[in-house]
């Protein structure tokens, strides 16, 4: 029996990296999932992966129809949600002599909007029991150079996961935050080429040996935390911070 059978999950930005490794353990642990993409082509391959108990509805989180589009899905087809995991996001290495307003935009819209309204979307649909996961990142309690954008996004979704959980503690909602650090995914290689094998393992052994862990991380050891986070084996844990950082931002 899995930890989420009959449940109903929402992963934004499930079609790649940790949502996508999210997506298929809870399809392993028995939870009906929907995940949301920008591109259709990623998404179909998402879905094809996932098999069929999954559906996925195209559209940017930093587009509130685009959310309404997800919540009224998973409304006229389940009825309710069990899980939501707010994934969807993204940023930038910016200097601030160089940051402009549109860069501001763009990052607080997908990581800070999307999430709070995917979340507050998502409440009608759910109850006693359910779980709210945030995924923050190591960035939003360290000084990164160059990222600070990126870096005041997740620390927002952290002091909103922190209210948010006590706002919802008498529905019995829990909200955590799960905060990774460097993982192996697509969009951490974004700026390397894919079929480039030496470069990509030049960027592991050089952010690797930064770790206490002495490599990466992989979205599946995420995916593994977002489980205990959406189960009930962390049924008295909220308003927590999880790090998957492989102790970056704790020594």
């Amino acid at each position: 029996m899995g930890q989420l059978n009959d449940k109903v999950a929402v992963i934004t930005g499930g079609t790649s990296g940790i949502g996508l490794a999210t997506a298929r353990r809870f399809v392993d642990e028995g939870a009906f999932v929907y995940i949301t993409g920008r591109r259709a082509t990623e998404l179909q391959n998402a879905l094809t992966s996932l098999g069929e108990r999954a559906a996925g509805i195209q559209g940017d989180v930093s587009d509130p129809a685009a959310v309404d589009r997800v919540i009224d899905a998973v409304a006229e087809r389940q009825g309710h949600i069990d899980v939501v995991v707010a994934n969807a996001g993204g940023g930038s290495v910016i200097p601030l002599e160089h940051i402009t307003f549109a860069d501001y935009e763009r990052h607080f819209s997908v990581n800070v909007a999307g999430a709070l309204f995917t979340v507050q979307k998502s409440l009608p649909l759910m109850s006693s029991g359910g779980s709210i996961i945030l995924v923050g990142s190591v960035n939003g309690s360290r000084n990164v150079p160059q990222m600070s954008l990126y870096g005041a996004t997740k620390a927002a979704l952290r002091s909103l996961g922190r209210s948010w959980a006590y706002e919802l503690s008498e529905r019995g909602i829990r909200v955590n935050t799960l905060s990774p650090g460097p993982i192996e995914t697509p969009a951490f290689f974004a700026n390397t080429e894919a079929d480039d094998e030496d470069a990509m393992r030049r960027v592991r052994e050089q952010v690797g040996g930064t770790l206490a862990m002495g490599r990466m991380g992989r979205p599946e050891e995420v995916a593994a935390a977002a489980l205990f986070l959406a189960s009930g084996e962390s049924s008295f844990t909220t308003g927590a911070e999880l790090f998957t950082d492989g102790g970056q931002g704790q020594m």
